[in-house]
């Protein structure tokens, strides 16, 4: 299984710091040139491999951490995303209901990345509390994760417990999926919870 990070901010940074803490190999990619970024990646660790965002979007799990208005743009990188999970990391705070068709917004996402499989996850901490050890206090941090698609919930649910974190499944994007959304000027109800599960 090959992984892949595209956006390098500090959301990216964080979750490249879970893949190197335990030495896992992920590909980063930003709409610039690896060069651009190979210092970064190189003090995170050697499991950090910068890439362009051709190379990149080979990978099988592909977590997109960019800004939610520009996901079209990545979208793009690819005819289809057959065979594909995307984990969605994205928030569309800001993003107004209406512009969003009244979906959840990682439906409006999953739609854009046609054939693959949408996960919702990773994007309810901020980057500061997700760049930090897992481990604590003898618990797991929580991630909330959301999919109309059960094998690539649970998919994503290994990886996430590989990196350290304790999954919570919510269910489908239209349900457990609004709980962690942005859109318009509010908050899902889990979005900024920092909970550790225990055992």
């Amino acid at each position: 299984m090959s992984y892949a990070i595209i956006g390098f901010g500090k959301i990216g940074h964080a979750l490249a710091k879970a893949f190197a803490r335990n030495g896992i190999e992920v590909a980063v990619a930003t709409t610039r040139a690896p060069e651009s970024f190979a210092s970064d990646a190189a003090a995170i660790g050697p499991q950090i491999i910068p890439k362009t965002l051709a190379e990149a979007v080979k990978a099988d799990v592909i977590f997109l951490a960019v800004r939610f208005e520009s996901h079209p743009d990545v979208a793009k990188a690819l005819p289809t995303w057959q065979g594909k999970t995307i984990i969605d990391v994205t928030n569309a705070y800001g993003v107004s209901p209406e512009a969003l068709g009244g979906q959840p917004s990682s439906k409006v996402v999953a739609q854009a990345f046609t054939g693959g499989r949408l996960v919702k996850g990773f994007n309810h901490l901020v980057a500061t509390v997700l760049d930090q050890d897992p481990a604590v206090h003898g618990g797991r941090r929580v991630v909330f994760l959301a999919s109309d698609d059960d094998g690539a919930a649970a998919e994503i649910g290994a990886l996430a417990e590989n990196l350290g974190f304790s999954p919570i499944k919510l269910g489908r994007l239209s349900e457990g999926g609004l709980l962690v959304q942005a859109r318009g000027n509010s908050w899902g109800q889990l979005i900024f919870k920092d909970l550790v599960k225990f055992a």
